[in-house]
């Protein structure tokens, strides 16, 4: 990794390890993120679909080392360049060298719309789950519950920056639209299998997060917060939203959490197949609803490696806890008036909080004085 002067290399988080190399004097960050202290790594193997986590720090900024304030004068307005020179070692023997630069340019720290014209919020929620978990794997007093607070404090930190609201006037609070979901990421985050270790061992852990790091953004993304498609006999497969609201007694449910892929039947369809509607001529409508969702997860199964755990179940099974667990839980039994939802939905026995109250509390935060 070469950088260009004031930018400093903190680290790498991935399938890598550090070497004792530093490419330039003083291209070393003090503080490291993920496997730092070096300017280059090593990889036991490298694909097309390896992705590796940089990051770096911007020096002398402001006259302060590490701050993220104003960049000196003589900077702004200037391009600085980043150089990932990477070397493998092909099947046949064969050395190559490929060598890849990019650049981008200084601005002002204040300048918060240039700095949110350059944000990518999927890249960005992905590089804060791999900094997290890595904390989580080396920094033993990193406990969940300071992961929880770790991720709250910079969550709100970012939105007192990025935000547009009136002093103490939750109300008035309003993200820019590239940081619009990012929040709803953070949510999900906090309740992943990477936070939250409960019901899970050691090694199943140390599993998840290894996938994690090495993975591009948009699987990173599903594990982070999966997908959720659903069938009907109102039209096509449709995505709709990761949330309990979306179970329905006449719908069929595909959730894709990356590590495990699930189709759940509503009630309604679930005692239909039992009394076997599908194998009769006149329900060929029906047979062919139950067969599209199983064909979908197949080609999800077929191109993914690791290959996923595939749960088929029906809504009120045992192990509709599978989809339940990463469902936005929008109607409880403290919320809900009765067992069983609203329109032959669902709902969800936790105390957890919902997104909605999630964000409430994060604006109210976010705009105090």
């Amino acid at each position: 990794m070469i950088t260009s002067r004031d930018v400093k290399v903190a680290g790498c988080v991935g399938p890598c390890a550090a070497l004792d190399k530093k490419t330039l004097p003083g291209s070393v960050a003090d503080v490291s993120i993920g496997s730092g202290g070096t300017t280059a790594w090593k990889l036991c193997s490298l694909s097309h679909d390896t992705s590796l986590a940089v990051f770096f720090e911007v020096a002398n900024a402001g006259g302060k080392e590490g701050s993220a304030g104003t960049v000196p004068p003589a900077q702004q307005q200037q391009q600085f360049f980043l150089q990932f020179v990477t070397m493998a070692t092909m099947g046949n023997g064969e050395t190559r060298l490929r060598v890849t630069t990019t650049t981008r340019r200084w601005t002002e720290g204040a300048n918060v719309n240039d700095i949110a014209a350059g944000f990518d919020q999927e890249a960005g929620a992905t590089l804060i789950a791999r900094q997290l978990t890595w904390k989580m794997e080396t920094e033993e007093e990193f406990d969940c519950p300071a992961a929880t607070r770790w991720l709250d404090r910079s969550l709100i930190r970012m939105c007192q920056r990025f935000g547009d609201y009136r002093k103490d006037d939750a109300a008035s609070f309003q993200l820019m639209p590239q940081f619009s979901i990012y929040p709803q990421f953070m949510f999900n985050l906090r309740r992943s299998q990477f936070v939250q270790v409960f019901n899970n061992s050691p090694d199943e852990t140390a599993y998840y997060r290894m996938i994690l790091w090495r993975e591009n953004v948009l699987n990173s993304l599903v594990m982070i917060q999966p997908t959720l498609m659903a069938y009907s006999f109102n039209g096509p497969p449709e995505p709709v939203l990761l949330d309990v609201c979306s179970i329905a007694a006449d719908r069929i449910l595909i959730l894709d959490a990356y590590f495990s892929v699930v189709i759940f039947h509503g009630h309604t369809i679930a005692q239909w197949r039992k009394a076997n509607y599908q194998d009769q001529p006149e329900h060929a409508a029906f047979a062919q609803l139950l067969a599209a969702p199983k064909a979908d997860a197949s080609q999800i199964l077929g191109r993914r490696f690791p290959v996923p755990r595939l749960v088929d179940c029906d809504q009120n099974g045992s192990q509709a806890r599978f989809l339940l667990a990463k469902l936005n839980p929008s109607a409880t039994y403290n919320s809900s008036g009765q067992v069983g939802g609203v329109g032959g939905g669902d709902i969800i026995f936790t105390d957890d909080v919902s997104l909605q109250v999630f964000m409430e509390h994060l604006k109210r935060l976010a705009v105090q004085s």
